[in-house]
């Protein structure tokens, strides 16, 4: 985050505004939401490590996204909103949604707090832009 100095010279007439990067605690530190059974989300934790990047790890399948963070995430996921949905789960085919509303993120995220398991991992996000690991190697972008 760029925050700004304000400051005045003696007769208070000239403003000079310094700019510098602060990064505030929750940008300092992204979030790898991760699945430890999942070989993919494995690897794109091992690539957070070897980049030395803080990270806080979320096993999304223990503690849940609720709708309201789900939005917050879809906001900042980079590529299509369905990309996030793994349509291919059983879950998926017995939820009863319709392909054609996985271009709605407040359908998403509803359908997503109710099945979890549908989430596509690892998710890497760094608080302004959040990558799908697909391949793990796709999170490099916003490390």
């Amino acid at each position: 985050m760029r925050q700004g100095i304000s400051i005045s010279d003696c007769l208070g007439t000239d403003v000079v505004t310094i700019l510098v990067n602060v990064p505030s605690s929750q940008e300092a530190m992204g979030t790898l939401y991760h699945n430890p059974r999942c070989s993919k989300s494995r690897q794109a934790l091992e690539i957070v490590q070897q980049s030395g990047v803080d990270c806080n790890v979320v096993e999304y399948l223990k503690h849940p996204l609720d709708a309201e963070q789900l939005l917050s995430l879809l906001s900042r996921l980079r590529g299509e909103i369905k990309d996030i949905i793994r349509t291919n789960e059983s879950e998926y085919k017995q939820s009863g949604y319709e392909r054609s509303s996985l271009d709605d993120r407040r359908a998403v995220s509803q359908l997503l707090e109710e099945y979890p398991r549908l989430m596509q991992r690892p998710i890497y996000d760094n608080g302004e832009d959040a990558v799908i690991g697909r391949p793990p190697e796709s999170i490099k972008e916003i490390l």
